[in-house]
C-alpha cells in the first residue's frame, strides 16, 4: 500500500466498505502446493529468443521431483531435463508466508549458483499465478509464472514475459507434467551429471546426513548480554546437484516451544563462493544470504543485515569438522567487524 494512501486513510480522507461490514476471513493457502508433491514426467517447450519476435522453440524431456518441507508449507522442486540444446538442471524453492498468505518461488541452476528474485503470488480458483520484475537484455520486464490445468495426475506451468507493463504477455516456457511412480535410472544418472567439478563445490559434503543438534540462541546479541535459550533437535541435510547445493531442514524444541527452519546452500562456480540462505516457518521468507568460502577446513560466510533498525554485519563460521561432529556459530558486529558478539551457537553430532 502506498505511503500517501496510508496517510490519507489515517486522516479519515478515504472511506472503505470494510468499515461498514467486516471483510471475509483471508484464505490460508499453506497447502496449495500439495498437488505438486511427487514425481512427474516433464515435457518442456522453450522459446529460443523471447521478446524478439522469434517463433523458434526447442523441446526437452525429463523429470521433476517435488518434496514437502514443513508439512507442505514449503517444498523443493528438482527438474532434470535433456534436449537438443543440452542438459538442464533447475531447482525451485517455494516458501509460504502465513502473514501475507502468499507464496514466494525461488529458482537456481548449478552453472550459475545464484538464487533468483522471488516470484510472489497465490492460488485462486485452481490457478496459481506468481510475478516479479527482473532484467532481460538490459531492460526491466515483468515475468509471470502460472500453474494451470491441475489434476491428480497432470498439470501445466507456463512462464511469460511482458515489456509493456503487463498489457501484453509472450509465453516463452511451457512445462507439461504427467505423474509417474519413480524416476527412471537413466534420468537419475542425468541428475548426477549436474554436479560441478569446480574447486570448493564439495566443501559442504561433510554436512550431508542426519544430525542431533544442541543450540544456544542469545536474546540480545548486540548488548553483550549472556542471556540465552537452549534448544535441542534434529538437522537433516540432503545434497543437490551432486553436492554443489544442499537443503538443510532444522527442527528443535526449547523453552519457547517448537522451532522449524531451513537452509539452502548454493555454490557459485564463477566466484568460487557459497551462498547460505535461511528461512523459518513462521515468516516463510529468506533472509539476506551469507556468502563466503572454506579455507583450511574452516568455512566463513558474511552478510549485511538489519537488527533493531541498525545495519550490522553477520558472520557464520563452520568449524571443528569431523566425520561425526561439527560446530556452527553466528556472530554480529555493529562496528564494521572490529568486534563480534555471539548470536547463535550449534554443536552437531551425527545420527546417521
Amino acid at each position: 500500500m502506498a505511503p500517501l494512501y496510508l496517510a490519507l486513510s489515517a486522516l479519515g480522507c478515504l472511506s472503505s466498505a470494510s468499515a461498514e461490514e467486516p471483510a471475509p476471513p483471508a484464505r490460508d493457502g499453506g497447502r496449495d502446493f500439495d498437488f505438486d508433491v511427487g514425481t512427474w514426467k516433464t515435457h518442456t517447450l522453450r522459446l529460443q529468443r523471447p521478446l524478439t519476435g522469434s517463433t523458434a522453440w526447442t523441446e526437452m524431456d525429463g523429470h521433476t521431483v517435488v518434496r514437502k518441507v514443513w508439512d507442505g508449507r514449503a517444498n523443493l522442486a528438482e527438474l532434470e531435463s535433456d534436449g537438443p540444446t543440452g542438459h538442464l538442471s533447475l531447482i525451485s524453492l517455494r516458501l509460504y508466508d502465513p502473514r501475507a498468505r502468499q507464496w514466494r518461488l525461488y529458482f537456481a541452476t548449478p552453472n550459475v549458483g545464484i538464487l533468483s528474485t522471488p516470484m510472489v503470488g497465490e492460488f485462486k480458483d485452481g490457478r496459481g499465478e506468481f510475478t516479479d520484475q527482473e532484467p532481460h537484455d538490459g531492460r526491466m520486464i515483468w515475468v509471470r509464472f502460472t500453474f494451470i490445468a491441475i489434476s491428480p495426475d497432470s498439470a501445466r506451468s507456463e512462464q511469460a514475459f511482458s515489456d509493456d507493463g503487463g498489457k501484453t504477455w509472450e509465453t516463452n516456457w511451457v512445462n507439461q507434467y504427467t505423474r509417474v511412480a519413480t524416476v527412471p535410472e537413466a534420468a537419475g544418472a542425468s541428475a548426477r551429471r549436474a554436479g560441478t567439478a569446480h574447486a570448493g563445490s564439495h566443501d559442504f559434503d561433510f554436512n550431508a546426513g542426519v544430525w542431533r543438534t544442541h543450540i544456544r540462541r542469545f536474546a540480545d546479541p548486540l548488548s553483550g548480554s549472556s542471556t540465552s535459550i537452549e534448544l535441542r533437535g534434529t538437522v537433516s541435510v540432503r545434497k543437490l546437484w551432486d553436492g554443489s547445493a544442499a537443503l538443510e531442514e532444522i527442527e528443535a524444541d526449547g523453552a519457547n516451544g517448537h522451532w522449524e527452519g531451513l537452509t539452502l546452500f548454493l555454490f557459485n562456480p564463477k566466484a568460487g563462493q557459497w551462498s547460505q540462505f535461511f528461512a523459518n516457518s513462521k515468516t516463510g521468507t529468506l533472509e539476506p544470504p551469507l556468502i563466503g568460502a572454506f579455507k583450511a577446513g574452516r568455512g566463513e560466510l558474511l552478510a549485511q543485515d538489519t537488527v533493531g533498525g541498525r545495519s550490522i554485519l553477520v558472520r557464520a563460521v563452520w568449524s571443528e569438522i569431523t566425520p561425526s561432529a561439527h560446530r556452527y556459530e553466528e556472530s554480529y558486529s555493529d562496528d564494521s567487524g572490529r568486534t563480534w558478539k555471539p548470536a547463535f551457537l550449534a554443536n552437531l553430532t551425527r545420527e546417521r
